[in-house]
C-alpha cells in the first residue's frame, strides 16, 4: 500500500509522466502482427521521412498509421509547440486488444472459429537535439 494522502500520491504519479508528444489509437481492426510490419519500419526515422515511408507503403496498416502518425505530428506542434522538422519517431507500438470470435460453418454440420483481431497503436514522437 501506497504511504501518503491521495493528492500526494496523485502528485507524484504525475511528475513522472512522460510529455513527450504522442497519438494512440484504440481498437484499430487489424492484427497486431500486421500493424508492426509497417510500423518497423518507421522506428527511429524522423517525422518527415516517417510520413513518405508510410504513404508509399502498400500494406493495409499503412493508412491507419498514416493518419496517426499525422495526429502525433499536430499534437506536437499544437500541444507542446515543437517544430515539426525536428521530430522523430522514438517509440512505436502495437499492444495486443480484445479478439471478436465470429463462428463460419463448414461441412457435416461443424463450426470453425474466426478470430478477428484488434491491436491498440501508439506512436510516441521526440524532438531531436
Amino acid at each position: 500500500m501506497a504511504k501518503g494522502h491521495r493528492s500526494q500520491i496523485k502528485r507524484e504519479r504525475n511528475a513522472q509522466k512522460d510529455t513527450r508528444p504522442s497519438a494512440k489509437l484504440s481498437y484499430a481492426r487489424i492484427s497486431v502482427t500486421k500493424a508492426c510490419f509497417v510500423l518497423d519500419a518507421i522506428r527511429g526515422k524522423d517525422a518527415n521521412t516517417a510520413l513518405a515511408i508510410v504513404s508509399y507503403n502498400p500494406r493495409y496498416g499503412s493508412e491507419i498509421i498514416t493518419k496517426l502518425l499525422k495526429s502525433a505530428i499536430a499534437n506536437a506542434e499544437n500541444n507542446n509547440g515543437l517544430d515539426a522538422d525536428k521530430l522523430y519517431v522514438a517509440e512505436c507500438y502495437a499492444n495486443k486488444g480484445p479478439t471478436m470470435k465470429r463462428i463460419h460453418p463448414r461441412a457435416q454440420g461443424r463450426a470453425y472459429r474466426i478470430e478477428k483481431r484488434m491491436s491498440h497503436i501508439t506512436i510516441v514522437l521526440d524532438e531531436k537535439q
